[in-house]
């Protein structure tokens, strides 16, 4: 049945808030906002709980655009119920320093719960989100249910095309989780042109194959808010099984350009956005307008939220009076901060050589059960990758308390999905696969990085030296692509002292993610007395007699073992030698000069790295006149002992190049 004018009447004001800021900006997506602000308003004022007062409030129902170049859509929700947004920031949308970017961001403005644009990536993040409530839920609803809320998605044709929406999808459907509910703006159009031409499975019966539950809203009623409710509901009830409810939808509804991908992403333009207020019965003057009436209704909408927070507040408190350790187990997880202490382990020369895979291992299991926010697991790779939490318990239906989740050969979601844990606070989540396959879960990464989450990456196998495997399995590129993307920390570790170290700075980061780089085969313990992970870099042996060496080897991970070695053939020759390991550029790169100079001075202009990765980007630490011994091709399939020898991973010739450097330096002196 036809809206009422009331209703008709405040969902124009979600379109032409956002139609007159996509005009205004001469750039953006009006297609979207005018096709799902019907779907959008049913969801915001009739479901979603949400206080737009504390846009943090622990148990709101969380709603991810996932279809983020509609972001218009979203501020003007946000401006309407009453959030931290004001009409100029609507009017600077897409401007410098705006509250309003192109995209949403969840740094930027209040109340965007993930950063979305980049296609699957919202609706991957909520699988995340989801997972994090029904663990909360598990572990800590008794006799108040203190974790009980909803994820709502907005999705539309590209996301679901995308790869990463399905490999989360399908493990959403096996996980059976009930509170994720996914509006699919079905609208038949994309970018180019109709979906016809690449798109035409019947989405709904793929996602009941996946395990979830769905329903079709008919074009016919595609502005019909109470059949929109009712599926909402619907979904709702449903408790076991993920929901999508397909909603066909016009795309550009009420434009000249509707049902047409010019609609898509480009402003409609003066004339056509007139035609569009006239035919929807809107004020074509002034723009951003919205009547009093109107926006007193939406900011009633928005503040009901006050009295299901104030609710909630009062079953908190109950809940943390019967449950006094509980809480502040929670509390202390809510707030990001780490116990005071943690039972981390030790390790020395009695534990010989040890691979940095399993001493990490070793690291996680000694610190997660007083560590309860650790949660993670790996891309079906746990008994290579050493990542499993003993005596847990797997996260599967029926145990949604369990810590080891099992993301299944699904590495891009795995990072989307542990990118959705982290924005939904509390936990502290961790991915792991081999390091050649970041590369399958980069858009998700750089999506962490951007958004400064708090999420662990835990990377093995980490070069050539991995061996018989080959080119395929082998990362050459990788160490550089992670260290030139910024906010993220990429610590390589040299021994089991240094990754107990990179473990500590791991848990402690809280502005960016880190990734651990770990070897697979075996590495001696080197003995540092102050094994300066968090400096980024240290003096590890330095020249003998305390004189100013001649020459620096600087090393990475399982290479430091050898740049020791080789520095043992130089002074055995006369050559004096400082070796400097240095776990993360990004670390060392944040100290003072002082510092930095202490470890690499610049009075030293003979230095030699060793990496048995890509050599691109280490003239920043050997200078102009320095030598970076590396790998800048692919491997080759054979034991590491071989590779070693054959691409010059041998003490003897770092040793050699090292001499050749002195003398060519010496030369030009």
């Amino acid at each position: 049945m036809p809206n009422s004018v009331d209703d008709e009447k405040r969902i124009n004001a979600i379109r032409f808030l956002s139609v007159d800021a996509v005009q205004k900006a001469n750039s953006g997506h009006p297609g979207l906002p005018l096709g799902a602000a019907a779907m959008a308003y049913a969801l915001w004022t009739r479901h979603l709980r949400y206080d737009p007062s504390d846009p943090k409030w622990f148990d709101r129902d969380r709603f991810i655009l996932s279809a983020g170049h509609g972001s218009m859509l979203l501020y003007s929700l946000l401006y309407l119920t009453g959030y931290a947004l004001t009409l100029a920031d609507l009017e600077a949308f897409r401007q410098f320093g705006s509250k309003t970017p192109g995209h949403p961001e969840s740094t930027h403005t209040p109340g965007v719960e993930a950063t979305t644009g980049p296609l699957g990536q919202g609706i991957s993040n909520a699988v995340g989100f989801a997972i994090a409530e029904a663990h909360l839920a598990a572990v800590y609803n008794r006799e108040q249910r203190i974790v009980d809320h909803f994820t709502y998605v907005i999705a539309g044709d590209g996301d679901l095309m995308e790869g990463v929406s399905s490999e989360a999808s399908s493990l959403a459907g096996h996980l059976g989780l009930g509170k994720l509910i996914v509006l699919y703006d079905d609208n038949n159009v994309s970018l180019a042109g109709p979906t016809s031409v690449t798109f035409t499975e019947d989405v709904a019966a793929r996602y009941a194959a996946y395990g979830w539950h769905t329903q079709l809203i008919d074009v016919e009623h595609d502005n019909d808010v109470d059949t929109i409710d009712r599926a909402i509901a619907t979904a709702k009830s449903e408790g076991t099984k993920p929901s999508i409810i397909l909603v066909r939808t016009h795309i550009g509804y009420g434009s000249p350009r509707q049902d047409t991908f010019q609609a898509h992403g480009e402003p409609l333009g003066a004339e056509n956005v007139i035609k569009t207020k006239e035919k929807l019965g809107w004020p074509t003057e002034p723009p951003f307008f919205v009547p009093d009436d109107v926006l007193a209704w939406w900011r009633a909408a928005g503040a009901r939220g006050k009295s299901l927070h104030a609710a909630w507040d009062g079953a908190y408190a109950a809940w943390s009076s019967a449950n006094p350790e509980s809480a502040k187990e929670l509390d202390r997880m809510r707030s990001g901060q780490l116990p005071a202490q943690l039972p981390w382990p030790a390790f020395g020369p009695e534990n010989g050589s040890v691979a940095t895979r399993d001493a990490g291992g070793a690291v996680m299991n000694a610190i997660a059960k007083d560590l309860p926010e650790l949660i993670g697991g790996s891309a079906d790779l746990d008994p290579s990758t050493k990542t499993y939490l003993k005596g847990l318990g797997d996260f599967e239906p029926g145990n949604y308390a369990g810590r080891n989740l099992h993301f299944g050969v699904r590495e891009h979601a795995m990072g989307a999905i542990a990118n959705g844990i982290a924005l939904h606070g509390a936990l502290l989540p961790f991915t792991a696969t081999f390091f050649n396959f970041v590369d399958y879960m980069k858009p998700a990464v750089r999506l962490a990085a951007l958004s400064r989450l708090r999420v662990i990456e835990v990377y093995t196998h980490d070069s050539i030296f991995l061996g018989e495997d080959g080119p395929t399995h082998q990362p050459i590129e990788q160490l550089a692509m992670l260290r030139a993307t910024p906010n993220i920390a990429v610590i390589r570790p040299a021994d089991s002292l240094e990754t107990l170290e990179a473990w500590k700075c791991a848990i402690a980061s809280d502005d960016e993610p880190v990734a651990l780089v770990l070897t697979r085969q075996k590495v001696p313990f080197l003995g540092a007395r102050d094994a300066a992970v968090a400096r980024g870099a240290y003096v590890l042996v330095d020249a003998q007699g305390g004189k100013e060496p001649d020459i620096i080897l600087i090393a990475t991970g399982s290479e430091v073992s050898l740049a020791v070695d080789a520095a043992k053939l130089l002074e055995s020759k006369g050559t004096s030698v400082r070796v400097v390991s240095m776990p993360c550029w990004e670390y060392f790169a944040a100290q003072d000069a002082a510092y930095r100079e202490s470890v690499l001075p610049p009075s030293v202009r003979a230095r030699v790295s060793i990496e048995a990765g890509a050599t691109f980007g280490w003239e920043r630490w050997i200078g102009d006149d320095g030598v970076a011994i590396g790998i800048d091709h692919f491997g080759a399939s054979a034991p590491a002992a071989a590779i070693a020898e054959a691409f010059g991973f041998t003490a003897s010739h770092v040793a050699q190049v090292a001499t050749d450097l002195l003398s060519r330096i010496g030369s030009l002196l």
